[in-house]
């Protein structure tokens, strides 16, 4: 017997900006190795991409027969593949651009089997629905960052290292301008990132007040490419952030609250570990909330059963109340299924108060002496 046919993995708006995002970064990269000047070497984002598809398809083979299901991939031809594989596209490419691990490309392929598995292994549920809830890419790079000390993130002038003239000013604009066109359509989060430089703007104005940082100085991190790549490409994934209003502006504030509190310890790369963070609260969040709504479903179950004994225990002896109502309402002696397809021979008086046989499909009429007793099919 074939695997039972799945659904589409993500709505159409979802998949479309899938592709967009995966076609931005793919242009981006091919500029940035030939013109931009990455740091990286140019044979690295083939090995990242391969690293990820294969992990992406060997995990998704594996959920599908652990599951019971059929691949995700399986069914569209080449583009349901093409599809399906959009997220670790951008997971690949984004490791490899935004980490740099000197000539130890074992690392980065490291960080994108762990950007691409992660996927697998930190989810919570979501409307019923199992969903990973830590940022794939931002992720990979963090735990790169933690586990090699030697390693960085990529140097932010990499990304305008070779334009001059007002030209290394063209890159973020042109950035902003796609970002914003593609998460205010598409995406549909606006909110998180109006919460997120605000309130990046926020903590470094606090961070003056308190603790005598230049605050002119901790503003200008906002023109360069790295926080507007991080704005509009990373902090902005619509599989690991809140969908609502309020949960995109708590998501948002949230992260640049914990960034402001990390760099004042002192802690570098804090973009990447205060989105991390913000991630695993949310997981936690989501987590929490499941187990208090089964609780209180549970309660609810066990405060009706208990309702009913009451009930029960207080009628007087002999007595029906449930039985009386449910007689007196009922227009015909029968207890067919409501479902049913055809009508069998109606009741007489030698006979039961139903003549449905067992596996009947339908209730009969109400007996009378004036029923037919033929069989009268029923439509659907």
């Amino acid at each position: 017997m074939s695997a039972p046919h799945t659904a589409a993995r993500h709505n159409p708006k979802v998949t479309t900006a899938l592709r967009r995002f995966a076609i931005s970064i793919s242009v981006l990269n091919v500029f940035g190795y030939t013109v931009l000047g990455f740091e990286q070497p140019w044979l690295w984002p083939f090995v990242a991409l391969a690293t990820g598809y294969t992990v992406e398809i060997a995990l998704e083979l594996l959920g599908a027969r652990a599951e019971g299901r059929a691949p995700r991939f399986t069914g569209g031809g080449f583009k349901g593949l093409v599809e399906f594989l959009f997220p670790a596209h951008i997971t690949a490419l984004a490791v490899n651009m935004l980490s740099y691990v000197n000539d130890k490309m074992w690392v980065m392929v490291f960080g994108v089997i762990v950007a691409v598995g992660t996927k697998w292994v930190l989810r919570a549920p979501v409307k019923g629905r199992m969903r990973h809830f830590m940022n794939p890419s931002n992720f990979g790079i963090a735990v790169i960052l933690v586990l090699f000390p030697w390693a960085s993130i990529a140097p932010p002038y990499h990304f305008t290292e070779y334009l001059d003239g007002g030209f290394d000013w063209l890159v973020p604009a042109i950035i902003i301008t796609l970002g914003t066109m593609l998460n205010a359509k598409l995406t549909e989060r606006m909110w998180l990132i109006l919460a997120w430089v605000g309130g990046f703007a926020l903590q470094a104005i606090v961070r003056g007040l308190l603790f005598d940082t230049s605050i002119p100085a901790a503003l200008a991190m906002m023109t360069g490419v790295a926080f507007v790549l991080f704005t509009n490409y990373m902090i902005t994934d619509p599989g690991t952030t809140p969908s609502s209003k309020w949960g995109q502006i708590a998501f948002g504030g949230g992260v640049a609250a914990l960034y402001g509190v990390l760099t004042a310890m002192s802690i570098a790369y804090g973009l990447f570990f205060a989105t991390a963070l913000a991630c695993a609260i949310r997981g936690a969040f989501l987590w929490t909330a499941d187990i208090v709504a089964k609780k209180r479903a549970e309660e609810a179950l066990e405060l009706a059963a208990v309702t009913r004994s009451v009930s029960r225990a207080e009628a007087p002896s002999g007595a029906q109340p449930d039985a009386a109502p449910a007689q007196a309402e009922a227009p015909a002696p029968c207890a067919c299924p409501a479902d049913a397809c055809s009508c069998p021979t109606p009741a007489n008086t030698e006979a039961a108060p139903c003549a449905c046989p067992a596996d009947a499909c339908s209730c009969p009429a109400p007996a009378n002496t004036e029923a037919d007793p033929a069989k009268t099919p029923v439509a659907a």
